[in-house]
């Protein structure tokens, strides 16, 4: 069975940071896409960051190049996600997610094909 736990959520003044974390735990298959993804009240769950599990292949959404940052730690089974220079409009409930998939480029950021989600973790930034 997989699991998936965020933790790392909080709330923050405008330009402040936070990092995420996503733990993970089961067998998803031997080359997987991890992805973070966000969704707002009234909006669609949008993808953030996805990296490669094996390749290490990353990708951003435009909104968040150059302040987030994507990485994970294999032997921890832990994906993590550093913002920096928070905006307002980054307030949101946030996700990882997972899919055996070659390489997240033929994946991400279409939500649908992601399978394994945790719980999510509220950032809340104030102006």
């Amino acid at each position: 069975q997989v699991r998936m736990v965020e933790s790392g959520g909080g709330s923050v003044q405008a330009g402040g940071s936070l990092r995420l974390s996503c733990e993970a735990s089961g067998y998803v298959g031997s080359s997987v896409c991890m992805g973070w993804f966000r969704q707002s009240p009234g909006k669609e769950r949008e993808g953030v960051a996805a990296k490669h599990a094996t390749s290490g292949g990353t990708y951003y959404a435009d909104s968040v190049k150059g302040r987030f940052t994507i990485s994970q730690d294999n032997a921890k089974s832990t994906l993590y996600l550093q913002m920096n220079s928070l905006k307002s409009g980054d307030t949101a409930m946030y996700y990882c997610g997972a899919v055996a998939s070659v390489s997240c480029g033929w994946v991400w950021p279409r939500v649908d094909v992601f399978g394994y989600w945790g719980q999510g973790t509220q950032v809340t930034v104030s102006s």
